[in-house]
Formats: structure tokens, sequence, C-alpha cells
């Protein structure tokens, strides 16, 4: 094992456990933004003892951690992805990478649909990542006959000619998934399922994400204004079904935050910007939907049949409306159109008219 005061400084992870952050989530402290550095350093290095490894993610996960560690956190791991920037500016949609178990993916369909309108985008996710383990962009696109495992350019190359990309994992992050077998064996979620959603590795301007909560969007603008790396222009985070990022049907909160769309300081972090939030109700959009409707069985087989039928103007039904919705999110998110009634209409016009269906076929074809 590495010496620690040698190699990294004055903070192993055991000094932060018994001085700093490991007393209870009452009276726990928050790591400065140098400790929270050196802490991950040291994880991604391999250095702790698996034993107070599991107690530090514990200790920040029931001392809840701020935008400041997580901004360092995510700095740490964008040191080691390797990026690869397309020539357009996608949208990037970092859904939750230990997947969905319930109701079908989505977010392969909406993409595809807003790339023939007009919008490209990037998705990317693990194999299977700890803790739920369950289905995730990966495996949808798997069962749709499009190649996965690809170099970090080769996803720049697709996103450049499909309009859509994706990105995997193991190739882009591999700090982040070297750390699978610690994450399976600590049994729950630590922050390191929260950054990793934020490595944006195609360089985008713009990020679509999810949130149980609205202080959670919150949390995340804040941890990107925190984070020295990235310097997003405009964030949009939607209630999604399952903590993923497709949207709910019925009631939705939306959260928005532009980089330049304020003029005074305010609680999003940043001078100069905007966080506002809004809801919307599938029923003013004509869709009688209800999540139950969106239940299937195979996540990754059932959606990417869903996936083709949708795209191929097969099946009118409340999945339609739903690929259409969280279409229309994304077309909206990269600013191609006013608002989501008119991103509607914009995913609902390539959808007749065979445009997303071939961009499917170009993805296949990658």
């Amino acid at each position: 094992m590495a010496q620690a005061t040698q190699e990294f400084g004055d903070w192993p992870l055991k000094r932060l456990m018994t001085e700093v952050c490991g007393s209870g989530h009452k009276s726990a402290d928050d790591l400065t933004r140098a400790q929270a550095t050196e802490a991950f350093e040291r994880i991604l290095a391999d250095e702790p003892d698996p034993t107070t490894l599991g107690a530090f993610w514990l200790a920040n996960r029931w001392k809840r951690n701020t935008p400041e560690e997580l901004g360092a956190y995510v700095d740490v791991m964008c040191e080691r992805v390797e990026y690869a920037e397309p020539d357009v500016d996608p949208v990037d949609c970092g859904a939750n990478y230990d997947g969905k178990g319930r109701t079908a993916i989505l977010g392969v369909a909406a993409g595809a649909v807003a790339a023939a309108a007009g919008t490209p985008v990037v998705v990317h996710s693990g194999d299977r990542v700890p803790t739920q383990k369950q289905d995730a962009y990966k495996h949808v696109l798997d069962e749709l006959g499009v190649h996965t495992e690809l170099t970090p350019a080769d996803s720049a190359d697709m996103v450049d000619e499909t309009g859509f990309g994706f990105y995997y994992q193991p190739a882009f992050n591999p700090a982040i998934d070297d750390l699978f077998d610690r994450r399976d064996m600590m049994g729950v979620r630590s922050f390191v399922n929260t950054v990793e959603t934020l490595a944006n590795p195609a360089g985008a301007s713009v990020h679509l994400g999810s949130f149980y909560h609205l202080a959670f969007a919150k949390k995340v603008v804040d941890t990107f204004v925190e984070s020295e790396f990235h310097d997003l222009d405009r964030v949009l985070m939607f209630q999604g079904m399952e903590g993923y990022d497709d949207v709910r049907p019925g009631y939705t909160k939306v959260a928005e935050w532009d980089a330049h769309g304020g003029d005074e300081e305010d609680d999003a972090g940043s001078e100069g910007a905007s966080f506002d939030d809004f809801e919307i109700e599938t029923a003013e959009y004509g869709m009688d939907l209800e999540e139950d409707d969106l239940a299937v069985d195979d996540v990754a087989v059932e959606s990417a049949e869903i996936t083709e039928e949708v795209l191929a103007g097969e099946r009118d039904s409340a999945f339609a409306d739903a690929v259409a919705v969280n279409a229309a999110l994304r077309i909206y998110a990269g600013e191609d159109a006013d608002s989501i009634e008119e991103g509607l209409d914009a995913a609902r016009e390539v959808i007749d008219d065979g445009s997303a269906y071939d961009v499917l076929e170009a993805m296949r074809e990658f």
C-alpha cells in the first residue's frame, strides 16, 4: 500500500473520518475542496483500506455532500476522463448509470428523434453499474444492433455522422469503471453514482439530467458551478421515471439553469446566471399518460422493440407520446425550440416523415 502522507498529503481517509466527516449525520463537518480532492485521488489510486473506504462513502452519504465537495470529486474524475469532442455541440444526457428496472428506457428513441430534428444528442452509461445494476442505455442499443463498445473518438464520430452518440464508460472513464467491485461490495449508492453522470465525455455545453427532488437539481447546478473543469452554458433537469432522464407522465417539475440568463447573483451560485423551475402536465399536450402505461417486463428487449416501432411510425400508443415529449425536452434543452410545444411539433414531424427512423438506421450502420 502507498505511503499516504508521502504521496498524497496530510489527509488519509481514516483521518478524515475521525476528524472531519465521520461523527454522524448531525455533527459531521464538510470537507474543504482540498480535502475532497485528496480523498478522491486516494480512492482512484486504490490507496485506502476497503473498510475505511466503505466507511468514508457511507459517511458522505449520511452527511450529504456539498456542491464544493462534489465539484472537487468531479474535477478529480475529469482529469482522468478521455474526452472526445464532436464537431457539433450536442446535448449531454447523463442518466443514472445503474439503470431502470420497471419502465421502458425512452432516451434512445427520444435522442434519435431530437437528432433528426436538428439537435445532436449524446448519451453515456456503463454496463449494469452498482448498486441496482439494471438496464441502461448500452443494453437498449445492444438490443437494437448498435455498436456500443466504442473508443471515445469513435463515439464522437458517431455523433457527427448520425446526430446521436453513445459513450461507453469503461472506454472514456476507466478510473471510475475500476471502482466497480468496491462499489458493488458497498451495497448502497455513493457520491460516485452522482459524479459519474456529470462526466460529459463529449464536452457538451448543455447538460440534461433528472432528479427526485428539486433541491438535488440545484445541487447539480451548483456542482457544475463549483467545478473548475466544466464550463456549461445550460442545464435542464426534470423529475425522471426511476431517477432516469425519461420524463414522468402527468405532473413533472422542470429545473432550468442558464449561465447567461440573469442579471444578479442567485441561489444557483453563479453571478449572471438564472435558475428557474416550472411545471409541465403531459395532459396539456393532449397526452393521456400514466407511469403504469410505460411499464415493461424486460426493460432492454422491450425498450428496443418500442424504439423500433415508434421511430418506424408503427406505434401510436402511450409510448409514442412519451418518446415525443422526451424528444421535445431535448430539442428545447438544445435551444432549437423556444418552447416544449414547439419541440413537440418538431418531434412529431420527423417521426411522421421517417427522418427519425433514418437516424436509427445510421446508428446501426455506423
